[in-house]
């Protein structure tokens, strides 16, 4: 099917704007199907149900018979991914025994990867690196070996809106991105598979695939849109430029056609950008020079022979740039805003972050090491590593009996030996620094009163902890230590005044002392600190601007050094230059908010949350 032909624009609501996303998903499906391992894959978010179920369906369809599909489960160890020692057949044998994992065994075909935002850190890096390679490297418990494992992943998003994405590295690495949350069973009843292609056509373009050339014009055109769009990522213009190649096989072209290149600049660029395009330069063009004068004699053109004069087309690079901000979300403001500073991650509704455990905890591998101090022996993994030494021990020890034989008993020894590693979540403390200075903080206090106030609704079921830290005159005080209590949070804030000067090297130390003591007692902190940067009183209460900023950028660096997770919200009119130097020192993520309320300064702090509930610390470290 081409473009255009159902009228519907991907930015309207209501049954026109569903039917375009379902029929880009089915495209999406024709083009991986043409070349899984090229185009990486695709991100499905949609729930549970027969949307879903039948755009597998259609996917499916398209690949060759004889194409694998593989399930992969969310807690698969790496024996069932990358393969390994078979234990029953070594031990059964008397020898290593290798088997293979999930990834070999996809080689060719797809794996589905369920619930995707929940899957492992560990999981997603196995999976980026089979396909940055197309192989599967086997390291471990004797068997050493590379399989081929050219496969597509399609990542089954299941998660609502406050559930984190699945992992960015394995993100980036998926061609496209389709949401079909949006989709009612009657528009996907009422286009069938063939809206994306026909299974005849995805054979024929796999081997039309590889003579497919792409001219300059389409890779600057793609390249221009990425930079457009905010795409900062090099593989994603890849990808786009193998989606445009995949796109012209399954229309029959040797060459890249514009169509092509506005297809994968909607289905892989759009979906990735992080900014709006800027608006394209309306200057009146410069009038077209005067025609020469015309030539004497018989070689003067026919007055009634020539052509009327055409419209100039519009350049690739506009066409494509279209073709992407139409299928741009309509809520790509509110949403990249978070994403572009604090990590891209809303997760509230998880609870703590995982850390190692000793004694408690889910299991996440096994360790070398002895079972005492409450360590518990993983007897499985004890047995894998000692199977591939057994011919050798029993030759051993049949030499040391000076007998022709050893009995054929298991022999385990200290190096063997394999515990369980454990992971616990952690309580998390959200640390309010609030600069109550200045004619305006009454306004900042009020809006960080009602932040405080929406946060402990979601402490409430996270289990999480909310901390206030107030600098004015000249020093810093905690208000609140961390605590869930809505009545003592309105208790501490009501009676705090504003005004006086902005001592920003003692609001910071203060935060970074409670922040250290959270640390100590096991929890996990995020500081979220409400200035605009422009600190006038020292560490000593002495005045003077220069002196209390560099003391202001060393406790920045200092608190940098905890390693903690920080948000620095600026409340400066316009973005400040120093606020933004102060978030560069402290390694901080930034979010200027002018105009902030209590819902605007609430929203980034959960997104800082769910990205620190997820292992990583945003901002650079």
């Amino acid at each position: 099917m081409k473009d255009g032909e159902t009228g519907a624009d991907p930015t309207e609501d209501g049954p026109d704007r569903a039917s375009a996303i379902w029929i880009d998903a089915l495209r999406a499906a024709a083009l991986l199907a043409v070349d899984p391992w090229g185009l990486g894959g695709a991100a499905l978010a949609a729930g549970h149900g027969p949307v879903r179920e039948r755009w597998l369906t259609v996917a499916r369809s398209l690949m060759p018979v004889d194409a694998p599909w593989r399930r992969v489960p969310i807690h698969a160890g790496d024996e069932r991914l990358l393969g390994g020692l078979d234990l029953t057949a070594t031990l059964a044998a008397g020898r290593p025994v290798g088997q293979a994992g999930l990834l070999a065994e996809a080689d060719g075909g797809m794996l589905l990867l369920a619930m995707a935002e929940r899957v492992p850190v560990a999981t997603a890096a196995r999976l980026s690196a089979a396909l940055d390679s197309g192989e599967c490297a086997v390291a471990r418990d004797g068997p050493v070996a590379a399989r081929p494992a050219r496969f597509g992943v399609i990542a089954l998003d299941e998660g609502d809106g406050d559930d984190p994405p699945p992992a960015g590295a394995l993100l980036e690495r998926l061609a496209f991105r389709l949401d079909l949350r949006d989709v009612p069973l009657s528009v996907a009843d009422a286009f069938g598979g063939e809206a994306g292609a026909e299974r005849a056509a995805v054979a024929a373009a796999r081997g039309r695939l590889a003579a497919v050339t792409v001219d300059d014009a389409v890779l600057r055109a793609l390249c221009g849109t990425a930079a457009a769009l905010g795409v900062d990522s090099g593989r994603a213009a890849v990808l786009a430029v193998r989606a445009a190649r995949v796109a012209a096989a399954l229309e029959g072209r040797d060459g890249v056609a514009d169509e092509d290149a506005a297809l994968a600049a909607r289905l892989v660029l759009a979906p990735r950008a992080t900014r709006w395009p800027a608006p394209t330069d309306a200057s009146p063009p410069e009038p077209a020079p005067e025609p020469p004068p015309p030539e004497s004699g018989d070689d003067r053109p026919d007055a009634d022979a020539a052509d009327p004069p055409r419209e100039p087309d519009a350049p690739l690079d506009e066409v494509v740039l279209d073709a992407s901000r139409a299928a741009i979300p309509a809520d790509l403001l509110s949403s990249l805003m978070l994403a572009a500073g604090v990590g891209g991650a809303a997760g509230t509704g998880r609870a703590g972050v995982l850390r190692a455990g000793r004694l408690r905890g889910r299991p996440a591998g096994t360790r070398p090491g002895m079972p005492r101090d409450g360590a518990r022996l993983a007897l499985a993994d004890t047995l894998r590593a000692a199977a591939p030494w057994q011919p050798l021990r029993r030759r051993e020890a049949a030499a040391a009996r000076a007998t022709a034989d050893a009995p054929r008993r298991l022999s385990l020894r200290a190096g063997d030996l394999r515990v369980s590693r454990l992971q616990e979540r952690t309580e998390t403390t959200t640390i309010f620094a609030i600069d109550a200075s200045g004619s305006s903080a009454l306004h900042r206090l009020a809006e960080a009163k009602g932040a405080v106030e929406l946060l402990l609704a979601d402490c409430y079921v996270r289990r999480d902890r909310v901390a206030v830290v107030a600098f004015r005159g000249r020093g810093a005080e905690v208000l609140l230590p961390p605590t869930r209590s809505l009545v003592r949070a309105r208790r501490s804030l009501a009676g705090l005044p504003g005004g006086g000067g902005t001592p920003l090297a003692a609001g910071v130390d203060a935060a970074a002392a409670l922040a250290d003591a959270v640390v100590r007692r096991g929890g996990s902190p995020v500081v979220v600190l409400l200035t605009d940067g422009r600190a006038n009183v020292a560490r000593d209460g002495a005045g003077g601007r220069t002196r209390a900023a560099e003391d202001a950028i060393d406790a920045a660096r200092r608190l940098r050094a905890g390693g903690h997770a920080v948000l620095l919200l600026d409340t400066s009119p316009q973005p400040a230059a120093a606020a933004q130097a102060l978030a560069a020192a402290m390694a901080a993520s930034y979010v200027p908010l002018p105009r902030a309320d209590a819902d605007a300064i609430a929203r980034p702090v959960r997104a800082m949350a769910g990205a620190t509930r997820r292992g990583g610390a945003p901002g650079g470290r």
